[in-house]
């Protein structure tokens, strides 16, 4: 039996969720790539969402991994990450129990705290970037 691979508009394979398969790598091209490559609405969230962590802290360092946009303040400690789902973008504050206020979203996982984006939500441009410059400043987690 064949399995039918769903593919983004510039051809990446889109797993389940529509998650881009991006191949691994480190610096800005590698996160340019996975976000050309989310699709629909999700393409426009990655990129705002990018916008607000590059603004709020300019010197840091991106890598995709996993399939996943990670961000932090040095290579392979990361304080962010953001992925696509069937009918949102994740985003993950590794240490998010930490900051003030917490993201809304709970996890299973200690101290990992998350903020979902649906279609048509609009990012508290001030509270996010609040996050990631608080996050920023916290011990980064090794994935």
């Amino acid at each position: 039996m064949s399995k039918t691979l769903l593919k983004s508009r510039n051809g990446t394979v889109l797993l389940s969720g529509g998650n881009p398969q991006i191949e691994k790598g480190y610096g800005d091209a590698s996160v340019q790539k996975y976000i050309a490559a989310m699709p629909g609405w999700k393409r426009n969230a990655g990129k705002r969402i990018h916008e607000l962590i590059v603004k709020a802290v300019p010197a840091v360092e991106k890598a995709i991994k996993w399939n996943t946009a990670f961000y932090g303040t040095k290579k392979d400690s990361w304080f962010l990450g953001f992925h696509c789902l069937t009918r949102y973008v994740k985003i993950a504050f590794f240490r998010g129990a930490e900051l003030s206020p917490q993201p809304p979203g709970s996890s299973k996982q200690k101290g990992v705290r998350y903020l979902d984006i649906y279609e048509g939500d609009k990012i508290d441009a001030a509270l996010f970037s609040n996050w990631v410059k608080q996050s920023s400043k916290l011990p980064g987690k090794r994935i």
